[in-house]
């Protein structure tokens, strides 16, 4: 069983409100993550410390304990709320996330505990795959040891990195990782989606 989780428990201090709901071409950022999502796994869900202000979106949520504690208590809180064997687990920030590209990063689950691309030499760890059991306790693990950084628990792993060569192949300029976390990003998402539909 797959489980798709859409982050968006995050403070959005960059941008001054809710990522997830600002408007991007009329619809709400996340809107546009869970329709290239649509249908993927066996369940969609949200984090979000604000359920009432995602609620129109019918989807389960659930909640951080400790609101604002980091990104790696918030994966903690999706591996948690997840029902499925495997989990996909996306920014809400992320507009242009590939389905090609996911559709391979889940082919490669079945040897991996976590499918993780690294692009402008960072690992995407909010664009990942995770095996829900056996990433769950290494995350809590690593938090019980005072971890923070989302890499963290790595080395207890098998970590399956998918390389830009190969990441070219389904997203050539790597927009799956362009996330908004500023107005100025905003404006520039704008202008994608509008160069997109005029192809």
């Amino acid at each position: 069983m797959l489980s798709v989780v859409i982050q968006a428990g995050g403070r959005s201090s960059r941008m001054g409100e809710d990522k997830g709901l600002v408007p991007l071409a009329g619809r709400s950022m996340i809107e546009h993550v869970l329709t290239r999502v649509a249908g993927l796994g066996d369940e969609t869900l949200i984090t979000t410390n604000d359920p009432d202000a995602y609620e129109y979106l019918g989807l389960p949520m659930a909640s951080d304990p400790e609101p604002g504690a980091g990104a790696l208590p918030g994966l903690r809180t999706a591996l948690k709320a997840a029902q499925g064997d495997t989990v996909l687990v996306l920014a809400c920030d992320m507009p242009f996330v590939n389905r090609l590209l996911l559709e391979y990063m889940l082919e490669q689950s079945s040897n991996a505990d976590v499918v993780v691309p690294r692009w402008n030499d960072n690992y995407q760890t909010l664009h990942a795959v995770y095996n829900r059991k056996r990433t769950l306790k290494a995350v809590e693990q690593a938090l019980a040891e005072g971890e923070r950084r989302m890499i963290s628990f790595y080395p207890q792993l098998r970590v399956h990195v998918v390389e830009p060569e190969q990441i070219r192949q389904y997203d050539p300029q790597g927009r799956s990782f362009f996330n908004v976390n500023t107005p100025e990003e905003l404006q520039e998402a704008e202008r994608l989606l509008a160069e997109l539909r005029g192809r």
